[in-house]
């Protein structure tokens, strides 16, 4: 009886990855994204998760400004790490006219070298659509409930990610059930972002009917990723009460790992910077100067590798974190938990 039902839960595992639409639209073995990230998605990380069999997905923003590569001549790098497919995110958001036309021509350098995935965040993504569709490629658009991916299936995307409260950076309020409950019905494959860092945790997911994961916080603490062994160590040690939201780097609330430097300088933003939030039109220009103000900060955190003046962005999955491990290895367990 007990040998019959492994059987059968082995079976159901494997067709799930056989039928995985997401899988196969992305062109991937294993459906695992290496969300993008601010500052940590680094080439070589992208491209090993890519390598390992997932998705890494660009972060253009990241690989200009952080990692200092020109975009085209970042992806064509990458290229040389792997042959298998690669993501890109587009930040979508219309904070500037000047932001929006780099957004466009970096969409545009991605789809000229082979991109043929893309995740979008923060605004309507029908202009991504409507170039990638044009290549036959796909766009999953990043929600955090249902009114957003209402407006994504308005633009015709292909897919949701779906950010629940136990999500690093800009996490969102629903746990990863009831989001998939109220994304269900859309009759779109659904990827689970936030609370993954363990491989039965990623099963756990698979069962409750999405279509594969996004995960990022397991993957700073690898070898591939270049954040420093402060920021890394401090995932290591970290529980899930140590992540609290701060207003401070965007103007929305985004999962940190609690420090010093996070206790002295608080979490929530002051009572001008509230207002300024609220307003439809000052909204853009305050969370701008936000933006300015943590690329200000990444650079003097660049000098000083102790993580004294940083904000460590992390999600609650910290708890089954233990260890910094190579990303072929965390895949590769991953992968095994689905034939046990």
């Amino acid at each position: 009886m007990a040998t019959g039902f492994k059987v059968n839960i082995f079976l159901m595992m494997s067709s799930l990855i056989q039928d995985n639409l997401f899988a196969r639209q992305a062109g991937i073995e294993l459906p695992v994204v290496c969300g993008a990230m601010y500052p940590c998605s680094n080439p070589e990380l992208v491209a090993a998760v890519s390598e390992a069999g997932g998705l890494g997905v660009i972060q253009p923003i990241s690989l200009t400004y952080v990692h200092g590569y020109n975009f085209r001549e970042g992806i064509r790098f990458m290229r040389q790490l792997t042959s298998k497919p690669l993501g890109m995110n587009a930040l979508i958001e219309r904070s500037s006219r000047k932001y929006h036309e780099k957004m466009v021509e970096w969409v545009d350098i991605a789809l000229e070298e082979g991109v043929r995935f893309f995740v979008t965040s923060l605004g309507k993504p029908d202009w991504v659509v409507e170039r990638v569709h044009a290549v036959n490629g796909f766009v999953y658009h990043d929600v955090t409930e249902r009114k957003w991916a209402q407006k994504g299936l308005e633009a015709n995307v292909d897919g949701f990610i779906a950010v629940n409260n136990r999500a690093g950076g800009h996490a969102g309020q629903k746990s990863a059930q009831q989001l998939y409950e109220d994304l269900v019905e859309f009759k779109l494959p659904v990827l689970c972002a936030g609370g993954i860092s363990t491989p039965e945790q990623f099963k756990q997911a698979l069962q409750l009917g999405y279509e594969g994961v996004q995960i990022g916080t397991r993957f700073i603490a690898s070898n591939e990723c270049n954040a420093s062994d402060a920021y890394k160590n401090a995932i290591v040690k970290a529980s899930e009460d140590d992540i609290v939201l701060s207003e401070r780097i965007t103007g929305v609330p985004v999962s940190v790992i609690r420090t010093p430097y996070v206790v002295r300088a608080g979490t929530k933003a002051g009572p001008f910077a509230k207002w300024m939030l609220k307003g439809r039109y000052f909204k853009r220009w305050m969370r701008m100067f936000y933006a300015l103000n943590s690329l200000r900060q990444l650079k003097k955190s660049n000098l000083d590798q102790s993580g004294r003046l940083d904000y460590w962005q992390a999600g609650k999955s910290v708890n089954g974190i233990h260890d910094i491990l190579p990303v072929a290895k965390i895949m590769e367990e991953f992968k095994c938990q689905l034939n046990n």
